[in-house]
């Protein structure tokens, strides 16, 4: 049988050839050499083995500092007493913790997609959309404070921290509730 009219899809006649070949190649090499060649490739196998139980170890060790980290900054971010929200240039949130929505009164995942200006008090919105103007023309922090609201229903008083991200272009605010201060 030649190469030519070998088939390489069919698994079976591909393995008799293989060991056909091996047998062969065997029978030319003294038992001594195929013995050391076991021998080394033995050692060989080891070797590697040793070296991906120690590789899994360090990939073990990192993913649970990952968790870690992640745990970590979730927490930190969802149940900040400050709301957090991400928005794009137009002021559609992308994502918010739950202080957040709380100053919204409403559930966080139904205020993804949703404009924050629909929240913005009427006679804020001017100052909030000078701020927004702002924080995506200068590239840098600025600052305001607003009114939030809806329908003539006031929330409360915030100050608002934003600064534009570079990768994505996203705007990241930082809202306090100041209403006690107003008072």
């Amino acid at each position: 049988m030649t190469t030519e009219e070998l088939d390489f899809t069919n698994a079976k006649m591909l393995r008799k050839k293989a060991e056909e070949l091996l047998e062969k190649k065997q029978n030319k090499k003294g038992k001594k050499i195929i013995e050391a060649d076991i021998k080394k490739l033995v050692h060989e196998l080891q070797v590697h083995q040793i070296e991906l139980e120690m590789q899994n170890e360090e990939l073990r060790q990192a993913y649970e500092t990952t968790e870690q980290a992640l745990k970590k900054y979730t927490m930190l971010y969802d149940y900040s007493p400050m709301g957090y929200f991400t928005l794009d240039q137009d002021g559609v949130i992308h994502d918010l913790n739950f202080s957040g929505a709380e100053m919204l009164h409403e559930k966080r995942f139904s205020l993804i997609n949703v404009n924050i200006k629909l929240f913005i008090y009427e006679d804020s919105k001017p100052i909030f959309n000078n701020f927004l103007s702002k924080v995506y023309s200068s590239n840098e922090k600025e600052s305001c404070e607003v009114m939030l609201g809806y329908e003539n229903n006031q929330l409360c008083y915030t100050y608002i921290e934003g600064i534009v991200t570079f990768e994505d272009q996203k705007c990241l605010l930082s809202v306090v509730d100041i209403s006690s201060l107003k008072k």
